[in-house]
């Protein structure tokens, strides 16, 4: 009798020890099933890197195009419709016009100051020497006026060309005269081919003034 009331007793204790160890095991497997699941939600998705473009791939940098572009609209505006500019006692060489030009000083400026009304517009003068590659010198005075009985001529006619006083700089002002920009004056002088009668000039007249 103590024998089965001993068995007994072992066998609801290996019931309950069982029944006990499965319920551990059934709340551990829900525990990692909850932690793999919070794990899978809470990783953040990695963002996908934009692609850079390759640098071959950009435009032509502005600053070079416009560098480029001052550059040649300098050169473009130095020598726009045969123009030649000159500083006051400069020489060039025109090898497009095979001759040597020099611009000596200026003779007089009576122009109307940029800030005061006048009448007159007034009149500048430029002494310039000019040198055939197969001639000898000759020196002229070109005004920014043409008037004969005066004594202005604007243009002038050498070596096969006709040589026109286009521009003077700076201009005078109430302030600043003819002699206070004695030196610092520049003279832009047009060449055009000439196919008329000689001038003074070439046929070996005086041509100082």
């Amino acid at each position: 009798m103590i024998y089965r009331t001993l068995l007994t007793s072992l066998t609801i204790f290996t019931l309950a020890t069982c029944k006990n160890q499965n319920a551990v095991t059934a709340e551990q497997t829900k525990t990692a099933e909850k932690t793999e699941v919070i794990t899978k939600s809470e990783t953040p998705a990695t963002p996908q890197q934009s692609s850079s473009k390759n640098s071959t791939d950009l435009p032509v940098v502005k600053e070079d195009a416009k560098i480029s572009e001052k550059g040649t609209e300098k050169q473009s505006l130095s020598n726009k419709k045969g123009m030649i500019y000159l500083k006051e006692g400069e020489n060039k060489f025109l090898k497009e016009y095979e001759m040597n030009v020099t611009f000596k000083r200026m003779v007089e400026d009576s122009r109307c100051p940029k800030d005061v009304q006048c009448i007159w517009a007034g009149n500048a003068t430029a002494e310039v020497e000019f040198m055939g590659t197969y001639t000898r010198p000759v020196t002229v005075q070109l005004s920014t006026s043409n008037d004969a009985s005066k004594g202005y001529a604007n243009t002038e006619k050498f070596n096969g060309y006709k040589i026109t006083l286009e521009e003077v700089t700076p201009e005078t002002t109430s302030a600043k005269g003819f002699k206070s920009l004695k030196g610092s004056y520049q003279i832009a002088l047009k060449f055009e081919k000439d196919s008329g009668s000689p001038s003074p000039t070439e046929r070996g007249g005086t041509t100082t003034k």
